[in-house]
């Protein structure tokens, strides 16, 4: 998951949770595995996944409070930027050349699995490209201590990182993983595709003959399980997935900033003065999209398969610069193709 949209994604803490974060207490040197909500952590993921208890008390003894994941995931919300600059972020020169690099080293396993799992190559790359510039940056922090941090020290989602802590620790077991040597993001995600420790668990596909997943260092393994989340999650091949428009001049629509689902239709969107340019029945869900341009308001509308990159990431923005980093990525190396042939 993008680190840029996590604050986006958060819901909104309680008065007393906002409060003990304005003033947090400085934080221990290490877990006090007698505190209440951690006994109660051990029981649980005992029971649940099947672990020893000595085994989780080991590892809680060794992770790590970082003051610094919380001070990240706590600081104000900064404003938010128009589209078309989120969108430069993205979009940069070097990240599409280097994905249409990242294209030609990894054409036949890229290919191959586009193939199996009906999804085109150029959104595995792009997803990549957002995510961590195609495995560059995957974050130095342990894993396990920033799960800890934010299950045991984050009260606005404790629930959700205590979650993800404990599919970790079951994650570590049976992939293999070393615990306290395996790092990602500062909120836990991990390797080229920026799984949580449940998506990696759920998603992760083993595409050779080792059955471990490694989403760092093996290729085939990691666009296989980028191509096996969007196929879980609904990718139906050779529809669209955005859509530029044309507004009436007495349009009259309204847009919920925060609704991802597809609660409109192209024809619906029509009696409203929204004209969609691309030529799918009128019957189509859609969703209509603000994206805001330098001379002012614009939008675009999203069809199921954007509604899939959204459970990547659950942003429209991010699956608007991952379709557009897509395509740009696609048209270079199709221009590289083009001036290769004789």
């Amino acid at each position: 998951m993008n680190r840029w949209l996590l604050y986006l994604l958060a819901p909104l803490a309680g008065a007393t949770a906002l409060a003990e974060l304005a003033n947090p207490p400085a934080l221990a040197a290490s877990f006090d595995l007698h505190r209440p909500e951690i006994v109660a952590f051990i029981n649980e993921v005992t029971q649940r996944e099947g672990l020893k208890r000595k085994d989780v008390q080991r590892l809680l003894k060794q992770a790590r409070p970082q003051q610094k994941i919380i001070d990240m995931m706590s600081r104000p919300i900064e404003k938010v930027a128009p589209w078309w600059e989120y969108r430069q972020h993205f979009l940069d020169p070097e990240r599409v050349n280097d994905g249409a690099q990242f294209w030609a080293d990894h054409r036949e396993s890229l290919e191959r699995v586009a193939a199996t799992y009906q999804v085109p190559p150029e959104y595995l790359v792009a997803i990549l490209g957002v995510e961590t510039r195609y495995g560059r940056v995957t974050g130095h922090y342990r894993v396990l201590d920033a799960l800890a941090t934010l299950a045991f020290d984050y009260p606005p989602r404790h629930s959700y990182f205590a979650g993800e802590l404990a599919q970790f620790m079951a994650l570590a077991k049976e992939n293999q993983l070393d615990p306290l040597t395996t790092t990602g993001s500062y909120a836990g995600a991990m390797g080229a595709p920026q799984f949580m420790p449940s998506a990696y668990r759920r998603y992760a596909v083993a595409s050779g003959n080792d059955p471990r997943r490694d989403l760092w260092s093996d290729w085939d393994d990691i666009l296989a399980s980028v191509a096996n989340y969007l196929h879980e999650n609904g990718w139906k091949p050779g529809e669209p997935v955005l859509a530029e428009t044309r507004i009436a001049p007495a349009a009259t629509f309204h847009i919920e900033p925060h609704n991802l689902e597809l609660n409109e239709t192209v024809d619906s969107l029509g009696a409203h003065g929204v004209t969609v340019d691309a030529e799918v029945p009128a019957d189509t869900p859609a969703l209509l999209i603000l994206a805001e341009q330098p001379d002012g308001p614009a939008y675009r509308v999203g069809f199921h398969n954007f509604y899939v990159l959204t459970r990547y990431n659950a942003s429209a923005r991010y699956a608007m610069a991952v379709h557009d980093l897509a395509r740009a990525v696609s048209q270079r190396v199709q221009a590289a193709t083009t001036a290769a042939t004789p």
